[in-house]
């Protein structure tokens, strides 16, 4: 099977973990781990990952140094995806001995200059704050901030991907058998001119729309959608909460999830099972299980059959 599988932030780091380059080594080791024994049941992969908290880092950092030469988002999410992919391709490599190639691609990401999005920030970026903090550094900075959970962040637009323009590079090396690391952050958004030529743009794109994107123009089996909650549940937050094990796109889309958590994963899990590829949601440490369903949530078209 070729898989897309799409890391969610605690990939990277656990919420109230210090963003440091130790902690995120290894939860990162520990990711690669679970992602290695996918790739020994026989399968081909394809990772790709969130870089919220660390485009919103580099974000702070450039304002302190020289607020009015801040690297523009689009930069900043290269930045990150080298960072993140070098890191995931190394832990990879480690983990199945060496005896597989691994490439970290930074991949662009084409998105409508006309998307709503722009007008209504909604992505998260960044370090979490107290509702005063964030008030405070939202006036100085010109942010636009949300609540997220009992803390407030930075939000930025949130544009849906329309194109992955490096498709024909990431088909050459999976037709080499590599192992790819890409989308990173959800890609790095960039706008087509008139004339065919591309221009960044700030904004950060939904990693796991991209990734769903990503999986039905390469054509994927499944797409697992892996971070730190072991299922879709139904009813969540209340005594009737129960997690839901196999659904199809349709009733998929009916839930009533989080705009800012599981929301996003639902749809995209829905967008590809519509495709008629397997679409999987639970712990990272699950994800072979996800794939032979035995843990998680799994997505499918309705008239796909049982597998």
């Amino acid at each position: 099977m070729l898989i897309v599988a799409a890391l969610g932030g605690n990939a990277l780091l656990k919420r109230g973990e210090p963003l440091t380059a130790k902690t995120q080594r290894a939860n990162v080791r520990t990711a690669a781990k679970s992602l290695a024994e996918l790739v020994r049941a026989g399968h081909q992969l394809v990772i790709t990952h969130g870089n919220g908290p660390q485009v919103g880092l580099l974000a702070l950092q450039g304002a302190a140094y020289k607020p009015e030469d801040a690297y523009p988002l689009d930069v900043l999410g290269a930045e990150t995806g080298g960072m993140i992919g070098y890191m995931i391709e190394q832990e990879i490599e480690n983990a199945l001995g060496h005896d597989r190639p691994v490439a970290t691609l930074l991949t662009q990401v084409v998105v409508d200059p006309n998307d709503p999005a722009f007008a209504r920030p909604t992505k998260f970026i960044g370090p979490v704050y107290n509702k005063e903090e964030a008030e405070s550094r939202a006036a100085a900075a010109g942010w636009h901030i949300a609540a997220d959970g009992d803390k407030w962040r930075r939000v930025v637009p949130s544009p849906a991907p329309k194109e992955i323009p490096d498709m024909r590079v990431l088909k050459l090396l999976l037709d080499q058998g590599v192992i790819v690391i890409c989308t990173g952050g959800g890609g790095i958004p960039v706008l087509r001119r008139n004339d065919g030529s591309m221009a960044g743009v700030e904004a950060v794109i939904d990693k796991d729309a991209a990734s769903a994107l990503l999986a039905r123009q390469l054509g994927a089996d499944a797409l697992l959608l892996l971070t730190d909650v072991d299922a879709v549940y139904d009813d969540l937050g209340t005594q009737a909460a129960a997690p839901i094990h196999r659904i199809t796109s349709e009733q998929a889309r009916r839930l009533d999830m989080p705009a800012g958590s599981m929301g996003p994963k639902v749809a995209a899990a829905a967008d590809f099972a519509d495709t008629g590829g397997i679409s999987g949601i639970g712990r990272l440490e699950d994800a072979l299980a996800i794939l032979d369903a035995r843990a998680g949530t799994l997505v499918t078209r309705a008239d796909a059959k049982d597998s």
